[in-house]
């Protein structure tokens, strides 16, 4: 069971606002938190960084929410599974 995903995500700066973006994915069976950071803007898109946390995360439905709103994910930053949450060592951490 997934407790934890964060993803890089590009994300179309004109359409659904990243406050719509996680009322949506927040609202997914399993998950209990969201938080979307914006790290970068361009003209048209804007990189972002999605936290996702839950007591049993579908992965799936995560990406179907952003791909619906218009967003491609990157990559997968974290993943975290089992039954609490790891945290990185500090030295990994930015």
């Amino acid at each position: 069971m997934l407790k934890r995903i964060i993803l890089d995500v590009l994300y179309p700066v004109r359409g659904t606002s990243i406050v719509d973006l996680a009322k949506s994915i927040v609202e997914i069976t399993g998950v209990s938190s969201v938080s979307i950071t914006v790290k970068e803007v361009d003209v048209d898109t804007q990189n972002i960084l999605v936290m996702v946390e839950g007591s049993d995360i579908s992965f799936e439905d995560v990406r179907d929410a952003i791909e619906k709103e218009g967003g491609v994910i990157h990559s997968i930053d974290q993943v975290v599974a089992g039954e609490r949450i790891i945290e990185p060592p500090e030295y990994l951490v930015e």
